[in-house]
Order: C-alpha cells, then sequence, then structure tokens
C-alpha cells in the first residue's frame, strides 16, 4: 500500500482512541502543521490537545483505510471515518469519507491536510441546521 513510514502512519490511525493519544508522537514532528476543513493547529502539543478534545466527546471513532500512495516524502490516504457523537445524528454511527496529504521530514509527518465534505461529518447532523441542509441539497438537484 505505501512506504514504510505511511504504514507506520496507518496502523496509528487504525488503533487510536483517547488512551493512547502517546502515539501521535511517533509518527508527527514537533513542529506538525495540521489541517482540515474546520481547524489548522500548529505544533505537536496542539494537536495532542485537539485530538484529546476530539475523543473525549465522542462515543466512538475509528478510520478505515481504503488506499494509500506515496512517495519517499508525500503520501496521500483515503479513508472512511465512522464516529458517534452522543447530540448528533440520534447518537447513531456517522461515516465519512475523506483523504489526507502528509509531507514527511525524515521519519516524522511534518505537514497533514485533510479533505473531506464537512457537511457530511457535521452540518447534515445537526438537528436543525441538517434540515436546511438536506432541503438545500433537494432544491438544488431538482433545479
Amino acid at each position: 500500500m505505501g512506504n514504510h513510514k505511511t504504514e507506520k502512519f496507518i496502523e496509528v490511525y487504525q488503533s487510536l482512541n483517547k488512551d493512547n493519544l502517546f502515539l501521535l508522537d511517533d509518527i508527527y514532528h514537533q513542529d506538525i502543521v495540521f489541517q482540515d476543513p474546520l481547524h489548522q493547529i500548529s505544533g505537536l502539543t496542539e494537536l495532542t490537545d485537539y485530538f484529546s478534545g476530539l475523543y473525549s466527546n465522542l462515543s466512538y471513532c475509528k478510520f478505515i483505510i481504503s488506499d494509500a500512495i506515496s512517495t519517499d516524502d508525500k503520501a496521500f490516504v483515503y479513508w472512511t471515518m465512522q464516529y458517534a457523537h452522543p447530540k448528533l445524528n440520534g447518537a447513531q454511527q456517522i461515516s465519512v469519507a475523506g483523504h489526507s496529504y502528509l509531507r514527511f521530514a525524515g521519519e516524522k509527518i511534518i505537514n497533514h491536510r485533510d479533505y473531506f465534505d464537512v457537511g457530511a461529518l457535521l452540518y447534515r447532523h445537526i438537528p436543525l441546521l441538517g434540515s436546511v441542509i438536506k432541503y438545500i441539497d433537494k432544491r438544488a438537484v431538482q433545479s
């Protein structure tokens, strides 16, 4: 699927939970810059704090990796995130497809950027807002 650095990233992400966030030290550089459609985070300490908050608010969260393409210093990893949040979607599982662009400095990731549909991740599952977004989606298709 990828080189050993990418495989290590996949292994960590597939086992990550609130009790083993120390594993982030194994894959991320101290000066990591992490971006997704909702956040930009600089530094390993801040990233660990972000993950800690994320995992403590979720009933569960897991990543299913479907593919990875890598070179010596870059990788693209394709995944589906499955999670449940007590206040979203009636606390039922939500699945979101996305991918990550990783850039390595030596053995560790210095830049991690996630791409995914924020509506599928979050907005469609907020009770009132979700209804509005589903209505807009439906109208856009009918036009």
